[in-house]
């Protein structure tokens, strides 16, 4: 058994301080039960306390007392954020990542009838908030040496449809975002290749069991399961900094 008092974390991951936005949400809290199996100290923020409570203490409580804390942060607040990646740091002694699990969905039935107010909603949601974490927990994951930032992207923000402008073009700019991060890490290695990596993970759409109890017929094609997508996170620490830095990893086929 570790010293967060897990007994399955042995690789990459152990003792790692992951801080996860977005956490209370059903991505959130399988990725907060991955995280904390593989013996990782894991901070959640959430802009819903009594949500970001309940994934907390689950994630907990499954793991034997695994070091897991929630803290609720307005992520598009910079100052708030940077506070939080600091308190954080300085709890633990190091930063190892930010998973960026952030969502929101707006759309239309055509592009004519694309309302902008979505558009406002979704920059504040999906770009705001990944320029927020990525500035405040940038100098803290240069410092690790296992740094990752995750961002959790669509496969619409590379073909988008006429419905989705606001989101895919929302999604488009949180990856361009991310990949100017990537850049940033590359550079800061020099010769040696980055230590720390910035990557993008890309689904489709994701599904899990309360989707698939209200709807039993459906067969949610080409969807990823919130487990795998947090198998899939787990893994991004498990692979040279190198390999996945500026990469888009997809998790259903690509188009």
């Amino acid at each position: 058994m570790n010293a967060n008092g897990t007994g399955n974390g042995n690789g990459a991951l152990e003792g790692a301080v992951i801080a996860v936005a977005g956490a209370a949400g059903p991505a959130g809290r399988a990725t907060l039960l991955r995280l904390a199996d593989a013996g990782a100290i894991v901070v959640a923020s959430d802009a819903d306390p009594t949500r970001l409570a309940e994934a907390v203490d689950a994630a907990r409580y499954a793991h034997g007392g695994a070091t897991v804390t929630g803290d609720t942060v307005d992520l598009l607040d910079l100052a708030a954020t940077r506070e939080w990646a600091a308190k954080t740091e300085k709890e633990f002694g190091r930063i190892d990542g930010l998973v960026h699990l952030v969502g929101g969905w707006r759309g239309s039935a055509t592009f004519a009838e694309t309302d902008l107010a979505d558009w406002d909603l979704l920059e504040k949601l999906l770009i705001r908030t990944v320029q927020h974490t990525s500035l405040a927990f940038h100098d803290g994951l240069l410092r690790s040496d296992r740094g990752r930032f995750l961002l959790i992207s669509a496969a619409g923000a590379s073909q988008p449809t006429a419905g989705n402008a606001a989101y895919a073009a929302s999604k488009a700019a949180a990856e361009a975002w991310t990949l100017a991060l990537a850049d940033a890490f590359r550079k800061a290695g020099g010769d040696e290749g980055p230590k720390t990596a910035a990557a993008i993970l890309i689904v489709k759409a994701l599904v899990h069991e309360a989707m698939r109890a209200e709807r039993p017929n459906a067969k949610f094609a080409g969807f990823t399961d919130v487990k795998e997508l947090a198998d899939a996170i787990a893994g991004v620490w498990e692979r040279p900094a190198p390999e996945v830095n500026g990469k888009r990893l997809w998790l259903t086929p690509q188009p």
